[in-house]
């Protein structure tokens, strides 16, 4: 299992634009093979951050779903002004591989 998790952060009252701009890529990626969960949340203390939050059954899924370039997906021929997203500012996002899942 993949996790891709972390925070990306905007200007300061942007977020709701770059979460409207991304508002799909939620329904793309759930609807992908071997997506088990999606989210990019607005972070409910600081403004201008945005929490990231993926979970994939396998490297091959997430590639997958990377590369088939739908809006808001972060592909070397798509320009976040292009798709009318604010610019993000920085950000650390990180993925994890999982070797063993059991209830908290």
């Amino acid at each position: 299992m993949i996790i891709i998790a972390g925070e990306l952060h905007v200007a300061a009252g942007e977020r709701d634009r770059y979460l409207a701009a991304v508002a799909d890529v939620a329904r793309q990626a759930r609807a992908a093979d071997g997506c088990l969960d999606f989210v990019q949340a607005a972070d409910p203390l600081v403004d201008g951050r945005i929490n990231v939050y993926e979970r994939w059954e396998s490297d091959e899924d997430l590639a997958a779903f990377r590369e088939s370039g739908g809006p808001g997906i972060e592909t070397p021929e798509i320009e976040m002004p292009e798709i009318g997203m604010p610019e993000v500012l920085g950000g650390d996002v990180r993925k994890y591989r999982i070797s063993a899942v059991e209830a908290p």
